[in-house]
C-alpha cells in the first residue's frame, strides 16, 4: 500500500497539471461513478484542486463535486500526454479523466466515490486522524488519539488512520526503529515522551520523502541505494546501529510484516 507521503507527491503533480483545466472526458468501470456522471456530468467541469488526505486522493471539480479514491494495495494514478503509451494495460484502468493536454488514469484503484463538497465530511475522509503531511497537522491531537489506543500494540496503532493518517507498513517499522520502541509494546506502556517522539519522527520521515523527487523510499538518507532503509525487509541482516540480526514477525489480524532490532528496540 502506498504511504501517505507518496500519495501527497502524486497529488501535487496532478494538481500542478490539472488545476484550472476543463474535463473533456470521464470514464469509469464503476457503476457508482458512472451513475453520478450521467446525472451530474463531469465533462465540462473544471478541476479546481487535487489534494491528499491521509491515503485518500481528492479531486475537486467546479460545481462542488469531489472524487475521492483510495489506492489500497495495488492502485496507482498515472499521468500521460495524449500520444504517450500507457505503462499498464487498459483492462486495468478503473477511472479515466482527460483534459485537452493530459490523460489521467487510475489503474487498479479499488475504492472510489463521488461526493458533494459539503457532504464530503460524511465520506471515509471524515474519520481520519491528523494528516502527517498537512500544514495544519495537530501533533497534540495525534498524540491524544494514539494514547486512546492503549491496549493496542504500537505497531498496529501507528497504522490506524483514525489516530494519525499517512503511515504505511514500511514506515511503521522505520519509525519505531528510529524511536527505539518495540513494535509489540502496548501503547499504554509508552511514556509521554516516547509517544511524542514517535509522532514527531513520523512527521519528519514522511515529510522528508514527500519532498524527495526519487520514487524509492529512504529513511537513512544514505546515497547508497542498498542502504535506503534501517530495518524493513532486512530480516536476518545486521542492525545498522548495533549489529544484531534484524528480527521479522507478522503482526495484527492482517499479519503485516514487521521488522525490528531486538537489541535497540527492547
Amino acid at each position: 500500500m502506498p504511504e501517505g507521503n507518496a500519495l501527497h507527491r502524486s497529488a501535487r503533480v496532478l494538481n500542478r497539471v490539472l488545476r484550472g483545466r476543463s474535463v473533456t472526458r470521464f470514464e469509469s468501470v464503476y457503476p457508482q461513478l458512472t451513475r453520478v456522471d450521467e446525472d451530474a456530468q463531469v465533462r465540462g467541469r473544471t478541476v479546481e484542486e487535487v489534494s491528499a488526505a491521509g491515503k485518500h486522493l481528492l479531486m475537486r471539480f467546479s460545481g462542488g463535486l469531489v472524487l475521492r479514491s483510495h489506492q489500497r494495495m495495488n492502485g496507482s494514478w498515472h499521468l500521460y500526454r495524449h500520444a504517450e503509451p500507457w505503462r499498464r494495460g487498459k483492462v486495468r484502468a478503473r477511472i479515466i479523466l482527460e483534459t485537452a493536454e493530459y490523460v489521467v488514469v487510475g489503474f487498479d484503484v479499488p475504492d472510489a466515490t463521488f461526493h458533494e463538497e459539503r457532504p464530503v465530511a460524511r465520506s471515509p475522509v471524515d474519520s481520519l486522524g491528523p494528516d502527517l503531511l498537512s500544514d495544519s497537522f495537530d501533533a497534540a491531537e495525534a498524540h491524544r488519539r494514539l494514547r486512546a489506543l492503549g491496549p493496542w500494540a504500537v505497531g498496529e496503532a501507528l497504522l490506524d488512520p483514525r489516530a494519525m493518517a499517512g503511515v504505511g507498513n514500511v514506515y511503521k517499522s522505520e519509525i519505531l526503529f528510529v524511536g527505539r520502541v518495540n513494535p509489540f509494546a502496548r501503547v499504554a506502556e509508552l511514556t509521554e515522551a516516547q509517544l511524542a517522539h514517535l509522532v514527531a519522527t513520523a512527521r519528519v520521515l514522511l515529510a522528508r520523502e514527500a519532498e524527495d523527487t526519487r520514487s524509492e523510499r529512504s529513511t537513512t538518507r544514505s546515497a547508497d541505494p542498498r542502504a535506503r532503509l534501517f530495518v524493513y525487509r532486512r530480516g536476518g541482516r545486521p542492525c545498522r546501529r548495533c549489529g544484531t540480526a534484524i528480527a521479522f514477525r507478522r503482526q495484527g489480524v492482517q499479519a503485516r510484516p514487521t521488522y525490528f532490532c531486538p537489541t535497540c528496540q527492547r
